[in-house]
């Protein structure tokens, strides 16, 4: 339990062996179940997870059990009979979960790049009801991205960008990270169905979490790397996962701004895409003319007016898109000397808020001055960042 709230865990795994026991046995103890979902594994991560499940089973105390009347173990091992892609393995691992009536659903994958010791900061923002979906985030502060290769920052760096469009959170970063944790309502709430069941499933669960209206906490961690070896085929992956933006991207703007009422954003959207592919191609055009002896000039100045018109569009849709998301949005930067600080401000007055600040700074200025000499003025200090 973690502060009265029955927490699960689900632990990834697909060729594993060699990392997903530890993960499993390092999950803290204020876990109540781990479900360890094995997706048809060809090594032999299924045996590891079978071992490590039946000696920790042995030791632990069933404490859940008498609470929701199923399944005593800690460990529950799942399998597939067949490998049907890591949103599957997730999905499976959360509605099991939910069905045992668990209030918080954390995800670990099997390959050890989760630190469990961080576990209580994400799942710290849904159990106390502050959001519905909380993620880690290795971009938000530099110390924190000292262990991502350039190529992992660049490839994360483009798909974030991608995301904020197709999801609507403006705020929200690093889509890749699959250290998560959601509430059970929002597991009910949304059609899981409809979410793919491939690597791309963390981008897409974003645009159904905000279809739904539901609220995301970004919550700082570290990139951590081993000896592991991704079994992503890039080249494949990056084009997959474009195309299921662009149509989740679709597909918000239709539900959110046009069936379920309109808003303006969807218009200048549509002007801002109509004018840049107007004023790329009208450019392209004035160049080969150009080059064949012709004049371009007034075409090519055409052109970079309805370049400018759809570029102003597009900054005008994004403010009116992501204004509409604001309030579905939490940012949780790391202290390591306490709890998690948060950034957001719904709901508060800022310039009170300020004021409070100025206060307690010019409290703390006073307080100084009257501090004798006997104090040494080299205290050491403790890094916020």
């Amino acid at each position: 339990m973690y502060n009265g709230t029955s927490v699960a865990v689900v632990v990834t795994a697909y060729d594993e062996e060699a990392f997903v026991g530890r993960v499993i046995e390092t999950v803290p103890d204020f876990v109540d179940r781990i479900y360890a979902v094995d997706d048809a594994s060809p090594d032999g991560s299924w045996e590891v997870i079978q071992r490590v499940a039946t000696r920790i089973n042995a030791t632990a105390e069933p404490e859940r059990a008498i609470t929701d009347g199923g399944d005593a173990r800690r460990v529950v091992p799942i399998r597939h009979e067949e490998n049907r892609g890591y949103g599957a393995a997730v999905k499976t691992g959360y509605e099991r979960a939910a069905a045992d009536e668990m209030d918080v659903v954390a995800v670990m994958n099997g390959d050890g790049q989760m630190d469990p010791a961080i576990l209580d900061r994400i799942v710290d923002p849904v159990a106390t009801g502050e959001a519905d979906y909380a993620k880690g985030n290795r971009l938000l502060r530099r110390e924190d991205r000292e262990g991502m290769s350039t190529f992992r920052f660049a490839g994360n760096a483009m798909l974030t960008g991608l995301s904020k469009f197709a999801s609507g959170y403006w705020t929200v970063g690093d889509p890749q990270n699959g250290y998560t944790a959601i509430s059970r309502e929002t597991i009910e709430r949304l059609d899981l169905e409809s979410i793919t069941d491939q690597y791309g499933f963390l981008n897409h669960i974003l645009t159904h979490l905000n279809l739904e209206g539901c609220r995301v906490a970004d919550v700082s961690m570290s990139a951590v790397y081993g000896d592991e070896e991704s079994s992503i085929r890039y080249v494949p992956f990056v084009r997959y996962v474009s195309l299921l933006l662009l149509r989740s991207f679709l597909l918000r703007l239709k539900r959110r701004y046009v069936l379920e009422g309109f808003h303006p954003a969807v218009v200048f959207y549509g002007a801002g895409s109509s004018g840049l592919a107007a004023g790329a191609l009208g450019l392209l055009g004035s160049l080969k003319r150009s080059l064949r002896g012709s004049d371009g000039f007034t075409g090519a100045l055409v052109a970079v007016v309805a370049f400018l018109i759809g570029l102003v569009s597009l900054g005008i849709a994004i403010s009116m898109d992501a204004e509409e998301s604001d309030s579905l949005e939490v940012t949780r930067y790391d202290r390591r000397d306490g709890p998690a600080t948060v950034e957001a401000t719904d709901g508060v007055d800022e310039d009170i808020a300020t004021e409070d600040e100025a206060d307690e700074d010019g409290a703390a200025e006073d307080e100084a001055a009257e501090t004798t000499d006997t104090e040494s003025p080299l205290q050491p200090s403790q890094s916020m960042d």
